[in-house]
């Protein structure tokens, strides 16, 4: 983690420089405001990656003496077939189309859907023949 903080952070450093450059030399505003705010977002994305990479082991990319088989085993659980990030995108496409026409009876049916398919998505193993038994 410690190298995407870097390149994180180096990136946040030249749209800050660039940001400086742009308003000195352009003296326009939206464009200046767009690269300080690009850096500010960039710079929070690696202050993140710094705060966690304090935080956990050295993974076998930050080591230098890594070997192809220390990054090998289970990386984590992946669901092999679900339609509810199709759903979820539907319903965030359906909201697009209600905030860009204005309306307002749209926006309230995608939020219900929106929310609808997050919690199919998170909950899609708790539930049903998926559900484990305890």
């Amino acid at each position: 983690m410690k190298v995407e903080a870097l390149i994180f952070n180096l990136i946040a450093v030249f749209c800050f420089v660039c940001a400086i450059v742009y308003g000195v030399w352009s003296r326009e505003p939206i464009g200046t405001t767009a690269l300080a705010l690009s850096g500010g977002l960039t710079i929070l994305i690696g202050g993140f990656f710094w705060f966690v990479s304090r935080r956990i082991d050295l993974r076998p990319e930050d080591r230098k003496d890594a070997e192809i088989a220390d990054g090998a085993g289970e990386l984590g659980f992946f669901s092999p077939a679900s339609y509810w990030p199709f759903t979820l995108a539907l319903a965030v496409g359906l909201m697009g189309l209600g905030v860009a026409f204005w309306y307002y009876w749209l926006i309230a049916m995608a939020a219900v859907a929106v929310l609808v398919a997050v919690g199919g998505l998170l909950f899609e193993y708790y539930v049903g023949q998926n559900a484990q038994q305890s």
